[in-house]
Formats: structure tokens, C-alpha cells, sequence
């Protein structure tokens, strides 16, 4: 794996950290040339708790809650906002979801271990994964879980067979993969027909499985699912998944006289990675999807279902960044600057796997214009280990706080210890307070399960 080749006709855009625009947490700001966020000298903070570091805006994260669920509730009374953990997860999030009134997504076992630990009620948690495991579904049925997204008509059964044997009647959306083509990256694209996720409509499969469904005895068809993708600008495509999944509702009334009761339309709203992009906002999804839901419905005669979204980047991503330490500096004239950092691939997998763009800056020099164009490269061996490749940076010197902004969604859920590197804190920032919430890794945890 090695880097894309060098663009080298890119400038500089002299741009200030407050020139980022969307890209920047809702309390940042600049101090005697200092980066700020909730309160806290990022500088300060970086070298008291040491690099990498990841650092949430907890304002910002309880604000973006707060816009969704009102926005959703003004709109659509019968609604409710899940949180998609998979973005972002520790106790102290689940907590926050909690007293911000969302119900919560966990996809396996140990998502739903760590909505255990905190007491999250369970009748509100919704239990997601293409090949949930027996047991992963027995914990999540012996735990009192509110709805199981079933996968496939084999997982079906497992619920069926483990309900049956706990005595309880288990209730589950089907998730149906409606066809939409959302424009995303492949990789992250799950509403296409070729897709490992959901009941086909190729063939009318999964028409013809509501009839499985509703002949389980263990079972309650409490609605359905779709989910067509991640980092979406184009809003049309939520109202062509809304069109598919109300219509099939209409064909299930027809066909088999069963009224559904909820739609979930998932998540995937897009957010602002670079100063330029210009994504919808929540109020504009809201306004999309609960109108597209309140037309159809009145379109097909249908009752209005509880209407769910689960949005997880929208409400994270922004409000997070990570800061790094600069170690080395090395210019290849005619091909690139490199400014090495402490940390890379294993707590940014995003840049490696998807060629993820971020913005970043020097934080002990936020009010300085942005002139050179840097790859920020990381400590692991790996050619292709990056954090940010051939963007506008200050100029860097040896032991600079780099922030990058927008790395609060699957940066830290996906990170690893490669080359044996400890996992960052977490620390949340808050009214010039700021709190360790998970707590760095140690050379001795990373082994501590060795033989």
C-alpha cells in the first residue's frame, strides 16, 4: 500500500483555523494563538495528557442530539432518533444518548456490553449486524433488547428457535436492501441491489419472506429497515428510499391484511470533512424524510408509522479531533513535505481505507495562514500510513500540536494497535473542564491477555 502520487500544482489556501468553516467544533476559537475548544487550550492539553489524543466538544455533541430530536419530534410527532454506536462508543457517550433522550444502535455483543454496563435501557436499544452470532443473539434476547434488525431469512430462525426457548416473544424489523443507488464511496454504500446487508428486492424475495415472518410464532414483525449508505450530500436519495419502503408497506397491507407499525430509515447524512464542503443540514433531513413519509403514507392510505433515523457521523464526527505531536520533518523536493506524526493508521484507519480527506492545523499557531501543503504521515511501517495527505498546514516545526478536525466518527472505533501502539485517551472538553473518559491504553494492557 503506498501513498497516491502528489498533486503538485496544489496551493496553499492561507487559510486561519476559523477560516475552516463547518469543519470546526461548535466552541472553537483562537486565543494568543492558541487552539481552544469547550474552554481548553488544546496545546495545554495535549501536552498534559500526552499525543495522540482524541478530544470531543461535549456541547457540540449534545447539541447535534438535541437538533436531531427536535427537529424529527417538530416535524413528526411519532419519531425517535437512534444513536449508531458504531461511530463512536464508550460509557460516557451511551450515557449522554441517554439523558439526551435517543434510543441507541449497537451491531454485537460487545456494543451491547457496554449499553449494559451504564444501565441504558434495553427496551430501547435496536440490535444491527448482517451475521449476528447465536449467541450474540441470545444476550440480546435475554437482555429485554427492543428490536432486532433480522438480516436474512437463516437468522430469522436463530430468533425465532432462542425466543421460543426464553419463552418470549421477540420484536424485529426485516431489513430490506431497497436498490437505491446513494452517492458515497463504494465502500460504504449499503442500499444497492449487490449488497451483504438486508432482504433482497431482487425477484420479490423479500416480499415473499414477510411471509416467513409473520408465520413465526416467536417473532413480532414491529417494522421495517433500510439503510442505503454513509456520508450522503444528496438528499433525493433518502426520499427515493422512503418511496420504496412505504410502498411495500402498502403491499404487505394488501397482501397479507398486516398493518407496520415502524419505519426506520437509517442513517447517513453527510458532514463537512473539508472548509469547502457544504453538506445539508439536520434540519434539512428532517424536513426531507418526515414529509416524504407524511406524503407517501397519505398516498397509499397507510397510518403514519413511528418514524426512526440513526444517525451516528452527523452527530459525532464534527464535534471530535485528534491531537498529534510532530517528531520528524523530511522534504523529497519535486515530490512531497512530510511532516511525521504520532500516530496514524492505527488511530486513523479512514485515510488508508477510504483516501479520507481531513483539515488540519498547528495548534500553537492557530492564527497563522495555512502556506505550505503537507502529507502528515504516521510512525507505523506502512508507506500508505497517513493522516492527511497534500493538504494546507502552517509551517511545521518539531514538537508542534497538529489538531485534526473531524475525526470524532470511526476513528477511534476502528483503531488498532498496530506495531504495538496503545490506543489514545478520550477526553471530553466542556466549560473550560476538561475530563479523561477512557482512559489511554498501556504497554501492559495490550498483552495482558497473553498466556
Amino acid at each position: 500500500m503506498a501513498l497516491p502520487a502528489s498533486d503538485l500544482t496544489k496551493k496553499p489556501d492561507l487559510r486561519t483555523t476559523m477560516e475552516l468553516g463547518a469543519v470546526l467544533p461548535e466552541t472553537a476559537e483562537v486565543r494568543d494563538d492558541h487552539l481552544f475548544i469547550g474552554g481548553v487550550d488544546m496545546v495545554q492539553l495535549a501536552r498534559e495528557e500526552g499525543t495522540a489524543l482524541y478530544v470531543f466538544d461535549e456541547a457540540d455533541l449534545r447539541h447535534r442530539m438535541e437538533a436531531y430530536r427536535e427537529a424529527f419530534r417538530s416535524r413528526y410527532e411519532n419519531s425517535d432518533v437512534i444513536y449508531a454506536s458504531k461511530a463512536f462508543l464508550n460509557k460516557e457517550v451511551v450515557r449522554i444518548a441517554q439523558a439526551e433522550g435517543l434510543c441507541l444502535d449497537v451491531s454485537g455483543g460487545g456494543e451491547l456490553a457496554c449499553a449494559q454496563a451504564v444501565g441504558f435501557p434495553m427496551e430501547r436499544v435496536f440490535v444491527h449486524g448482517n451475521n449476528k452470532t447465536p449467541r450474540e443473539l441470545e444476550e440480546a434476547i435475554a437482555a429485554g433488547v427492543g428490536r432486532i434488525v433480522v438480516d436474512s431469512r437463516i437468522e430469522l430462525a436463530r430468533v425465532n428457535e432462542i425466543a421460543g426457548r426464553l419463552g418470549v416473544v421477540q420484536d424485529i424489523y426485516m431489513r430490506i436492501t431497497p436498490g437505491v443507488e446513494a452517492d458515497t464511496h463504494e465502500y460504504i454504500r449499503t442500499g444497492c441491489e449487490d449488497s451483504k446487508f438486508g432482504f433482497t428486492m431482487r425477484e420479490d424475495f423479500a416480499f415473499t419472506c414477510v411471509a416467513d415472518v409473520l408465520a413465526a410464532e416467536n417473532v413480532r414483525l414491529a417494522g421495517l429497515h433500510c439503510h442505503i449508505g454513509s456520508q450522503i450530500f444528496a438528499l433525493h436519495s433518502f426520499r427515493e428510499a422512503a418511496a420504496v419502503m412505504v410502498e411495500f408497506m402498502a403491499r404487505i397491507r394488501e397482501r397479507y391484511g398486516y398493518e407496520i407499525e415502524e419505519l426506520d430509515l437509517g442513517g447517513g447524512l453527510g458532514i463537512a470533512y473539508l472548509a469547502d464542503d457544504a453538506p445539508s443540514s439536520i434540519d434539512d433531513f428532517a424536513e426531507v424524510t418526515c414529509t416524504a413519509v407524511r406524503d407517501l403514507c397519505e398516498r397509499h392510505g397507510l397510518a403514519l408509522p413511528r418514524l426512526l433515523v440513526e444517525p451516528g457521523r452527523s452527530l459525532v464526527a464534527n464535534a471530535g479531533v485528534t491531537l498529534y505531536t510532530v517528531g520528524i520533518l523530511k522534504t523529497l523536493p519535486g515530490i512531497r513535505k512530510y511532516v511525521a506524526v504520532d500516530g496514524g493508521m492505527s488511530d486513523n484507519i479512514r485515510t488508508a481505507l477510504y483516501h479520507a480527506d481531513y483539515e488540519p492545523t498547528i495548534a500553537n499557531k492557530a492564527s497563522q495562514p495555512r502556506t505550505e501543503i503537507v502529507t502528515l504521515c504516521g510512525k507505523h511501517c506502512e508507506s500508505g500510513d497517513a493522516v492527511v495527505v497534500d493538504m494546507p498546514l502552517q509551517k511545521a516545526d518539531v514538537g508542534d500540536i497538529v489538531c485534526v478536525f473531524g475525526t470524532g466518527a470511526y476513528n477511534m472505533t476502528m483503531a488498532s494497535n498496530y506495531n504495538g501502539q496503545p490506543r489514545p485517551a478520550v477526553v471530553f472538553v466542556r466549560d473550560g473542564v476538561s475530563r479523561v473518559v477512557t482512559r489511554r491504553e498501556t504497554y501492559e494492557d495490550l498483552y495482558q491477555r497473553d498466556l
